[in-house]
């Protein structure tokens, strides 16, 4: 109750007061949008949760970095004290993927791919069996395995972190595997780094996240078109596989250092670029889990947008995603931040619930727990944000939530534009490079206030485009919730007649 005063509250002085607020008016928060509903874990429990799935009988899977699989009661109660945890299973290896199929739970583990059931409906694992495990691991901290559900082609995906920033010295650690339903594996891309999640889109598309790092300038969320290479030379080795050849064919040539990502991109048609590049330390620093909101409006006003974890930060981000000339780019905004722990998986119910894990050890997160359960919940108000930011030939069309106020959405001086790209290189990281500042010569705000056209001199292929909107107003006076943007602009689209 008290959240949604403080929304009228804000949006009454607003209408009084023409845009001119009061100085003890309350602005909205993302708590009054989306509320989050922190689970009370039993102190006993070590619950780094690293995977979670919805099971049919309406519980909760949470896969934990200890390896073990609890089943979570009453995960749906708008009371969190109510919920209850009981041990599913234990003694496998960092669960970092769960799904559920045909009966059976697929737990991603470090060393396999395992699949599990409860035969006697005792509530417990008692059938285990090994669906695949044709990569390697050698004890390195660094050998993550995320797994994903299965596609609509029956094959399930996985990432394979590499034995360190730079090597690979376990079998097909740097690469994608796929398997079909009979568990035989497909190697699919190479090229990863860490991966800290993978998802899909609404159409199904493949993603992951990578992690800074060895030819990783910064975090960012990558495309798992097949055959294609991702950007890390690290696991070339295992092209000499014969599986890996009969899949991908000939290895791709190795990047140049100290290059640019677009330049080798054009080089090397085998490279698939970054969709998005998540700014170091303006969006986060650890990327991680991936949902898709397919909930046809249950999760709020962003349809078919890509939500993204931060472990560092603590935070969702959101995803807006195009394709333009074969390939995915797109924008990425703030979304929610104040995890408890740091966040690792994210996982989207059809009801429109966005159930978040989070984990610290090891890592060091905004979010000063241990670990951490939480769902997050659509309040049913819907924030004034930016809704999607495209690309044109000659700028962006950036569409709102909520009608504009036109006046301050279409002037020039409520918007700041800056450009950055980072080196592409075998070294840790990058710092922005190559800056320039576009002009915003012209913006066109369209009849229904719904989105503006920013005309720009100066794009930039190849670098990400961060744009301010600050000075934007609602036409109920707010401001934004989130005023940043910020496009990874690998291709321009050609202007349309």
């Amino acid at each position: 109750m008290l959240a949604h005063l403080r929304l009228l509250t804000a949006v009454c002085v607003a209408a009084c007061c023409s845009f001119m607020f009061a100085q003890d008016a309350v602005l909205p928060t993302e708590d009054d949008y989306y509320k989050l509903l922190r689970f009370e874990i039993p102190k006993a429990m070590n619950l780094e949760v690293g995977a979670i799935e919805v099971m049919p009988s309406g519980t909760l899977a949470v896969g934990t970095r200890r390896g073990d699989i609890y089943a979570v009661h009453n995960a749906w109660s708008d009371d969190p004290s109510g919920v209850q945890f009981e041990l599913y299973a234990s003694g496998l290896h960092e669960v970092l993927g769960l799904s559920w199929d045909n009966g059976w739970l697929y737990a991603t583990q470090r060393c396999e791919v395992t699949r599990l059931r409860d035969t006697d409906q005792d509530g417990i694992a008692d059938e285990f069996e090994t669906f695949n495990d044709d990569w390697g691991i050698n004890g390195d901290y660094h050998e993550y395995a995320f797994g994903s559900p299965f596609d609509d082609d029956g094959n399930m995906w996985a990432v394979l972190c590499l034995t360190g920033s730079f090597n690979s010295d376990s079998k097909y650690r740097g690469w994608c595997l796929r398997f079909d339903r009979d568990g035989n594996a497909i190697p699919t891309c190479s090229g990863i780094r860490s991966p800290g999640g993978i998802g899909f889109n609404s159409v199904k598309d493949v993603f992951y996240t990578d992690n800074q790092g060895p030819w990783n300038g910064t975090c960012s969320l990558k495309w798992l078109r097949p055959s294609s290479f991702q950007g890390h030379p690290g696991g070339f080795k295992w092209f000499d596989e014969p599986a890996a050849v009969e899949s991908l064919g000939a290895r791709p040539e190795e990047p140049v250092s100290g290059s640019r990502i677009m330049t080798e991109a054009d080089r090397i048609p085998e490279y698939e670029p970054p969709v998005i590049l998540f700014p170091y330390k303006k969006m986060g620093q650890s990327a991680s889990g991936i949902a898709c909101d397919i909930t046809d409006g249950r999760f709020g006003p962003f349809k078919q947008q890509m939500f993204v974890g931060d472990q560092t930060f603590s935070t969702v981000m959101r995803c807006f995603l195009e394709k333009i000339d074969g390939h995915y780019q797109g924008a990425c905004f703030p979304f929610r931040e104040g995890f408890g722990s740091g966040t690792l998986s994210v996982r989207l119910a059809d009801d429109g619930s966005m159930f978040v894990g989070g984990t610290n050890r090891g890592w060091g997160s905004r979010g000063t727990k241990p670990f951490a359960l939480e769902r997050l919940v659509w309040t049913g108000a819907a924030p004034f944000e930016i809704n999607e930011m495209r690309a044109k030939s000659d700028g962006f069309e950036v569409t709102f939530t909520h009608p504009v106020d036109a006046a301050t959405a279409g002037d020039v001086k409520s918007y700041t534009l800056q450009t950055y790209t980072y080196i592409f290189q075998a070294s840790y990281g990058s710092p922005e490079v190559d800056h320039t500042t576009p002009t915003i010569t012209s913006i066109d705000v369209a009849a229904d206030g719904k989105s503006a056209r920013l005309r720009i001199d100066g794009l930039q292929r190849g670098h990400v485009h961060e744009l301010s909107a600050s000075g934007v107003r609602s036409a109920d006076g707010l401001p934004l919730l989130h005023s940043d943007a910020y496009y990874t602009l690998n291709y321009i689209p050609v202007a349309s007649n």
